[in-house]
């Protein structure tokens, strides 16, 4: 497999996210701290699409990217939600599939620092069993696949390997590279994203990812400390990049990373260190976003504020 997956004939979609779409509910704390000593709270609580194939799907929309969502939702109204907002993005639904135990849900507690402490409910997910044949010819339509680890997807990481698509894999917030769950998506990627969050170092994780699997890059999200991009040849280091606003809300942050390096590389063919910029530029702009999936950066904004800051200027 290339380091980016070039244009195939018959080939019309650029990215397939395959699950994790679902419905956050952000609890927007009024104090600077949560008082688990009372029972009541106020609080601003905001629902919207979410979770990572719901953010990577309308990130890889919202940048002019041919997408399709292959996934569950439920027979509810959080499921219409999901359903209504990807239909409107132009995102191809012919893999959304129902979840009889309902659309997944997570709540989110919200400091005002845009730190969170998540709940993650992921209905079905562990039992689910997707129509391999119709995720099979929708693989064979894509470019790249970007896979949430929702367990019933790893059913189809053989069938992206065997149609030569580029797999790309979310594995959220690593505790350890030894996680038996997370070893057959790292073993079938080209490329992983994960969060450092439960790591003031990652360079153990990301030795430990090469050694099993040297073909990676992988991309390291670090939040305030900025971002890593890894490979066989070495490990480079990302400052983070300036913005205007303060963080106001973290979510999604990983996944315009995650989407901002995979278009820029994979499908548009920038250099990785370019593609990690422009992945940090996306992030950056999701952090002023307070509990919406809305308003994400367009490829000419994008392209603007990555020549300004490739030319040196501090201005976003």
């Amino acid at each position: 497999m290339s380091d980016s997956a070039t244009p195939i004939p018959g080939r019309d979609l650029d990215a397939l996210v395959i699950g994790g779409a679902g419905v956050d509910t952000n609890v927007y704390l009024a104090g600077a701290e949560l008082d688990w000593s009372v029972e009541t709270h106020f609080t601003r609580n905001v629902d919207h699409v979410g979770q990572s194939g719901g953010y990577a799907s309308r990130l890889f929309a919202r940048l002019g990217k041919r997408t399709a969502y292959l996934g569950p939702v439920g027979d509810d109204p959080s499921g219409r939600l999901v359903r209504e907002t990807l239909a409107r993005d132009g995102i191809d639904l012919t893999g959304l599939f129902v979840d009889p135990a309902g659309t997944n849900r997570s709540v989110n507690i919200m400091y005002q620092d845009g730190r969170r402490k998540g709940f993650y409910d992921g209905r079905g997910s562990m039992t689910l069993q997707p129509d391999l044949a119709l995720g099979r010819a929708l693989l064979a339509r894509s470019r790249l696949a970007h896979f949430s680890i929702v367990s019933w997807a790893r059913q189809l990481l053989s069938s992206a390997r065997e149609l030569g698509v580029f797999v790309a894999v979310d594995l959220q917030d690593v505790v350890s590279a030894d996680d038996g769950y997370r070893q057959d998506f790292v073993d079938a990627a080209d490329v992983i994203l994960f969060s450092s969050t439960n790591h003031a170092d990652p360079r153990p994780l990301i030795e430990a990812y090469l050694r099993r699997n040297p073909r990676l890059r992988c991309v390291v999200g670090m939040g305030a400390r900025g971002a890593a991009l890894a490979s066989a040849d070495g490990i480079a280091w990302f400052a983070p990049v300036p913005h205007p606003q303060p963080v106001a809300d973290t979510n999604g942050a990983g996944d315009s990373l995650a989407v901002g390096f995979l278009a820029g590389h994979v499908l548009d063919g920038h250099a990785p260190a370019d593609a990690v910029l422009r992945g940090q530029i996306l992030a950056r702009h999701t952090c002023t976003l307070v509990g919406t999936s809305e308003g994400f950066l367009g490829p000419r904004e994008l392209d603007a504020r990555f020549a300004e800051l490739r030319a040196g200027s501090t201005a976003m």
